[in-house]
């Protein structure tokens, strides 16, 4: 096959991208995708994506592998960047890697190249299904730590059937050990810590950059006494612990107030009393046409490892109310919840606080 490889200049992507190579059967292309604007460059003081581009081509030279550049960045701009911003100038909490795989690496991308090659490969951790009638299915990795279907969950039919997720079968640990084994020339290099359309940015200085501050009073729910003040309710979100610079804590932000300009916060003694054990839930994208509640298992509030059991039951079109086995304390309005068959994701929606 003629398959385009996304890399990041990472070791997911390197090691996914000599993965293919081994099987000496592909004809591949590598591409690094360029997003940031000349206005948040500004703020850095360093460009964000040269080291990235420079250990891209240095694993493209050893593997004699082409790489090319593509500019994105208006794109970005109006897909990614926009959305975040009128998200937190709501009072929502964001969830931008899961657009930035929709909409631009599995999207703009995707257009672009559509009619040059028969796959994308990625170095996420998930694995794609075809099934007997010819749909597709996104899985779990075996590696429940790193596994990234909860950034994958807003994909359709037609993106599943053009992607290749060769790290699918890996754990991290191997994936680590393939790096030394090709002697990658990012073999030691960390792993970003960074979300998708933020990489090394520190985030409160992204937000500053575009919505500046507004002061404002931090609260203590329970005896409604100010404890401190804010610089803007776009620096916090709900279950947040830290950069509150209070003592005597721990402290936990449970509540925001945008027409009053207000944090709330608790106490971790009266922090689990503000958890909640329903939601609803709406536009679901379901990934291979919408599912019955009863084959809806677990769900991930966030990235990571846990998974909580939950029943789903449909109130109108694409909304459903959501019951958890277990009260969440950090359920925030914007944020995604991604539901589960066993291993199968089977989709995700935008959760909203009645």
């Amino acid at each position: 096959m003629k398959i385009a490889v996304l890399l990041s200049g990472g070791v997911d992507s390197s090691v996914a991208l000599n993965l293919l190579l081994d099987e000496k059967k592909h004809d591949l292309v590598a591409y690094y995708l360029k997003i940031w604007l000349e206005d948040e460059l500004a703020f850095l003081g360093e460009c964000p994506w040269e080291e990235d581009l420079k250990y891209a081509r240095a694993v493209c030279e050893q593997a004699k592998v082409p790489l090319e550049v593509i500019s994105l960045q208006d794109e970005y701009q109006n897909k990614i960047v926009g959305y975040v911003l009128k998200e937190l100038k709501e009072g929502r909490t964001p969830s931008p890697d899961i657009y930035c795989n929709e909409r631009i690496k599995f999207g703009v991308f995707f257009n672009h190249l559509h009619e040059k090659f028969d796959k994308v490969a990625t170095g996420h951790y998930a694995k794609i299904k075809q099934n007997d009638d010819e749909s597709y299915s996104l899985l779990r990795a075996p590696d429940s730590v790193k596994d990234q279907t909860y950034f994958l969950s807003n994909l359709n039919q037609k993106q599943l059937s053009k992607i290749i997720f060769p790290l699918g079968d890996y754990k991290k640990n191997r994936v680590r050990e393939l790096a030394s084994e090709y002697n990658l020339p990012n073999k030691s290099r960390k792993d970003s810590q960074g979300i998708c359309f933020l990489g090394k940015i520190p985030y409160n200085d992204f937000v500053k950059f575009h919505l500046g501050e507004k002061p404002g009073n931090i609260v203590e729910l329970e005896t409604n006494k100010i404890l401190a003040q804010h610089k803007g309710v776009w620096f916090h979100t709900i279950g947040q612990r830290k950069g509150l610079g209070l003592g005597g804590g721990p402290w936990y932000v449970v509540k925001k107030d945008l027409e009053k300009n207000i944090v709330y916060i608790s106490h971790s003694e009266k922090f689990e009393s503000c958890s909640k054990n329903s939601f609803m839930v709406r536009d679901i994208n379901w990934i291979n046409g919408e599912v019955s509640s009863d084959n809806v298992k677990e769900l991930k509030l966030r990235h990571g490892p846990e998974m909580i059991a939950c029943d789903l039951m449909k109130k109108s079109k694409n909304v459903y109310l959501v019951t958890i086995s277990k009260p969440d304390t950090g359920i925030a309005e914007g944020q995604h919840a991604i539901f589960y068959n066993d291993e199968e994701c089977l989709g995700g929606g935008i959760i909203r606080i009645e």
